[in-house]
C-alpha cells in the first residue's frame, strides 16, 4: 500500500469516527430527564420568588425599608407615585431582561423573566396583609434581609435573577478599571441613600442594614453553610501532617510534588478540600505537628468527582 493510499484510507477511518460521534452528539436527551429538571427549576424560581414578595410586602415596604439595586427603585417609585410595587418591578426590569437576553443567554432571560412575574403578582397579593411587625424598622430590616436574601440566593441557584442591577455592572465593568462587585456596591450606596429623601434618614440607615443582611444570605444560600474550601500544606512533617489529617478529619489528602522558588528545593505539598466548619480543626491539627508551617486556604464554588467524602475518624 503506497503512503498516499494509507493516508487516504486513515483519513477515510477518522471520518467515519467524526460521523459517529457527530451521530452520538446529536442524541436527545432524555425527555423526561429534562421535564423534570424544568419542573425543579421552575418550582425552585417560584417559592424564592414568593419568599422575596413576602419579605418586600410582610416586613420590608410597610416599614419604610427599601432593598437595593431595581427593587429599592421600584419601591420609592412606588411610594411617591402610588401605583403597585408590581407594577415598577417589572416595567423597570424589562431593559435588563434584554440585555441578558443578548449577553448571557435565552434561559438566564427566561428565568429571570418568570421569577420577576412571580414576584411581581406575589406582592400584589400580599400588599393588603398585615405586615409582622408594625412600625418596627429595625425587626423589619432584619427579618426582611433574611428572607428576601433566602429568596433571591435559590432563584440564582436555578439560573435567573431577581434584578437587573448585576447585568449592568458586568457591561460597564468591561469598559472602566472597576469590578462588577465594586460598580454594584456603588449604585446600591447611591440607591439606599436615596432612600432617606422618600422614607427618612432612619429608613436609610434600615434599608443599609437589610440590604447587607439580604447579601449575606444569599452567599450562605448559594454556597451553603458547608462551603468547601481547598488548603494547600507545605512543611517537612507534610506525612505526619497528612496522617492526622485523614485520621482526625476523615479527609483525603494528595501530595504534590513542588519546588522553592528561592531555594530550588524539593517540597512536598498537601492539598486536601475540607469544609469552612472544619478549617478551625485543620489549623489546630497542623499547629501541633508545625507551628512553621505554610498554609494557604481559599474559596471553592463547587466540588465534583473524586471521593470528597469524610472516612470515619477518631
Amino acid at each position: 500500500m503506497s503512503v498516499v493510499s494509507k493516508e487516504v484510507q486513515n483519513l477515510s477511518e477518522i471520518t467515519d469516527v467524526t460521523g459517529e460521534l457527530t451521530k452520538i452528539s446529536k442524541i436527545p436527551a432524555n425527555p423526561k430527564n429534562k421535564a423534570k429538571r424544568l419542573f425543579q427549576r421552575a418550582a425552585m424560581i417560584i417559592f424564592g420568588a414568593a419568599l422575596m414578595a413576602v419579605g418586600l410586602e410582610i416586613f420590608l415596604v410597610p416599614n419604610g425599608v427599601i432593598d437595593g439595586g431595581v427593587t429599592g427603585i421600584s419601591i420609592m417609585a412606588s411610594k411617591i407615585t402610588g401605583y403597585p410595587l408590581g407594577i415598577f418591578l417589572t416595567l423597570l426590569n424589562l431593559p435588563f431582561l434584554v440585555i441578558g437576553y443578548k449577553q448571557i443567554g435565552k434561559t438566564f432571560a427566561l428565568s429571570t423573566l418568570f421569577g420577576i412575574i412571580v414576584m411581581s403578582i406575589g406582592t400584589a397579593l400580599l400588599h393588603n396583609v398585615s405586615a409582622l411587625t408594625p412600625g418596627e424598622p429595625l425587626l423589619g430590616a432584619i427579618f426582611g434581609g433574611v428572607i428576601l436574601g433566602v429568596g433571591v440566593g435559590l432563584v440564582i441557584r436555578s439560573g435567573g435573577s431577581l434584578d437587573g442591577t448585576e447585568i449592568v455592572a458586568i457591561l460597564v465593568s468591561e469598559k472602566t478599571p472597576f469590578s462588577v462587585g465594586e460598580i454594584v456596591l456603588f449604585v446600591n450606596i447611591f440607591i439606599l441613600g436615596s432612600a432617606g429623601f422618600v422614607f427618612g434618614w432612619p429608613n436609610a440607615l434600615y434599608s443599609m442594614i437589610a440590604y447587607y443582611i439580604a447579601m449575606k444570605m444569599i452567599d450562605i444560600t448559594i454556597e451553603g453553610l458547608d462551603q468547601s474550601k481547598s488548603v494547600w500544606i507545605i512543611s517537612e512533617k507534610y506525612r505526619d501532617i497528612g496522617d492526622a489529617l485523614t485520621d482526625r478529619l476523615g479527609r483525603g489528602v494528595t501530595y504534590l510534588e513542588g519546588e522553592g522558588g528561592f531555594t530550588g528545593e524539593s517540597k512536598k505539598v498537601i492539598f486536601v478540600v475540607i469544609t469552612r466548619l472544619e478549617e478551625a480543626k485543620l489549623k489546630n491539627i497542623v499547629e501541633d505537628w508545625d507551628p512553621h508551617a505554610f498554609v494557604a486556604i481559599g474559596n471553592i464554588h463547587d466540588v465534583k468527582g473524586g471521593r470528597f467524602k469524610k472516612k470515619g475518624i477518631h
